[in-house]
């Protein structure tokens, strides 16, 4: 009953920006934490950076300065500059949902979109 869609990946030369976004919809009553994850081949999935409802944020080390995320609601966007082809991976939203004020509908992860930086 949660869906998380995910948009904005897709290729940029070295230096260029992209900006992703996550629509987070379906049986919803709040979300605490929306944040976003990325994946290279051969490589565990790590956080890139999440928000809280209250606005708090936390980044990688890595993207620290280049990219940004913000929040509208239910939406979470990553503003990505200075992209360097270390960035290249799939790109996955993640949210914890409350479907009520007394029930956790779970940990959702949105499918991924690819974002690749070629040099």
């Amino acid at each position: 009953q949660v869906q998380l869609v995910e948009s904005g990946g897709g290729l940029v030369q070295a230096g260029g920006s992209l900006r992703l976004s996550c629509a987070a919809s379906g049986s919803i009553f709040s979300i605490n934490t929306m944040g976003w994850y990325r994946q290279a081949p051969g490589k565990q999935r790590e956080l890139v950076a999440a928000i809280t409802r209250g606005g708090g944020t936390n980044y990688a080390d890595t993207v620290k300065g280049r990219f940004t995320i913000s929040r509208d609601k239910n939406t979470v966007y990553l503003q990505m500059n200075s992209l360097k082809p270390e960035d290249t991976a799939v790109y996955y939203c993640n949210a914890d949902v409350w479907s009520s004020r007394s029930y956790y509908s779970g940990n959702h992860w949105g499918q991924g979109t690819q974002v690749t930086v070629s040099s």
